[in-house]
């Protein structure tokens, strides 16, 4: 009977294995075996969206996090999520934390291979009466279409900023029991979980093909707003080919107009590599700023030895990303990065602020620990 409950779930896990072991970027064991470890963080993230979330008791779920990577997920930000119905009204409750950004978003539907989402409503907290000690409240619904609320908490200084605290009611079902699982109920859980899994496999495989390598390699996207109607944010996006003589210098202005702005650069699996004992990411925090108020930013296998080193991990390609986030004005191209491909060894004189951004390696290593102790600090898992 087990055996029969479960097997539309098992069944998955046995085709999803089969698309990650034919996925066709895969070019050494390595790659494979970061395809298998991606695939564990999807088994684990599609059980707990079939099994956490109740309708009638609808909780936010942190799904997506360094042990369970999807859709070029952002290190500085925390991700959580509520399935709705479209003809209840709900209550989101919290204290704002100190972080950069703090939006919300609600959505018609999930991502998917073929498209994006509808979005219905997006906003950051701003637009919310916040309380002297950081308390808000907001009500929504009934909405036509609501079927996902999406929270984004994004840090900039991830040694100063703290996470604040959140949580969602249904109006109507407050105060009431819980349903009792039934073995139907369960069965189908199992089935919708089977379904989570190759779906979103399936869907962080076709939606860079959509955005990021429409672009040549090398290149970035002037900033414009960020696909799927994230009310708070603006983004530039592309992807690296590099040898590993080779280097990738990006040049950005800092943005004194926004909150939050950062570069990223992931794996081809479209999730984030290794942000807690690598440095994969930066944020204008965790930046240095060139004397002329530029970021210049170097993607490369091996250590220029500054301090806005992005490493590919043994990676030779990979999307990149920067992202705007609670912006007082619209960017225009300007604002936006320039890239450079340049043989490694000749850093130092194509990087006019060179010797102004060294570090050693014992400095490398007490930044790769502050990350570390930041991640542990404010992720859930």
């Amino acid at each position: 009977m087990s055996d029969q409950l479960t097997r539309p779930f098992t069944d998955a896990v046995a085709e999803a294995e089969e698309l990650i072991r034919n996925a066709a970027f895969i070019r050494s064991e390595a790659d494979l075996d970061e395809g298998y470890a991606y695939l564990a963080g999807r088994i684990r993230a599609s059980l707990q969206m079939a099994f956490d979330h109740d309708l009638e008791r609808p909780v936010l779920i942190n799904s997506t996090h360094q042990f369970a990577r999807q859709g070029l997920d952002n290190p500085d930000a925390l991700y959580w999520s509520a399935y709705l119905t479209e003809d209840a009204e709900y209550v989101v409750r919290g204290r704002r934390g100190t972080t950069a950004d703090l939006s919300f978003q609600v959505m018609g539907g999930t991502y998917s291979a073929d498209s994006a989402p509808e979005s219905l409503a997006a906003f950051d907290d701003r637009e919310l009466d916040v309380a002297p000690d950081g308390s808000f409240e907001w009500r929504f619904g009934p909405l036509p279409g609501a079927r996902t609320l999406i929270v984004r908490e994004v840090y900039n200084d991830w040694d100063a900023e703290e996470r604040g605290s959140l949580w969602i009611e249904r109006s109507d079902r407050v105060g009431r029991p819980a349903t009792v699982p039934t073995r139907q109920r369960l069965a189908k859980q199992y089935e919708i979980a089977g379904k989570l899994l190759t779906g979103s496999i399936r869907t962080w495989f076709a939606f860079p093909q959509f955005f990021q390598y429409q672009e040549p390699a090398n290149t970035l996207t002037v900033p414009k707003p960020t696909p799927g109607g994230l009310a708070s944010q603006m983004s530039s996006i592309g992807h690296y080919e590099l040898d590993d003589d080779q280097a990738l210098v990006v040049t950005v202005p800092e943005c004194v107009d926004c909150a939050y702005q950062s570069i990223q650069i992931g794996s081809d699996w479209y999730a984030s590599t290794d942000y807690e004992t690598h440095q994969t990411s930066l944020t204008k925090a965790q930046s240095a700023v060139d004397p002329d108020g530029v970021l210049r930013y170097v993607i490369s296998a091996q250590d220029p030895g500054i301090a806005n080193w992005l490493e590919t991990t043994g990676h030779r390609t990979g999307p990149i990303m920067l992202r705007w986030q609670r912006l007082e004005r619209d960017l225009t191209e300007s604002d936006g990065p320039t890239v450079e491909v340049v043989p490694f060894d000749e850093l130092p004189s194509r990087l006019p602020h060179y010797a102004a951004t060294r570090i050693d390696p014992a400095d490398y290593r007490a930044r790769i620990a502050a990350r570390q102790r930041a991640v542990a600090r404010r992720m859930l898992s």
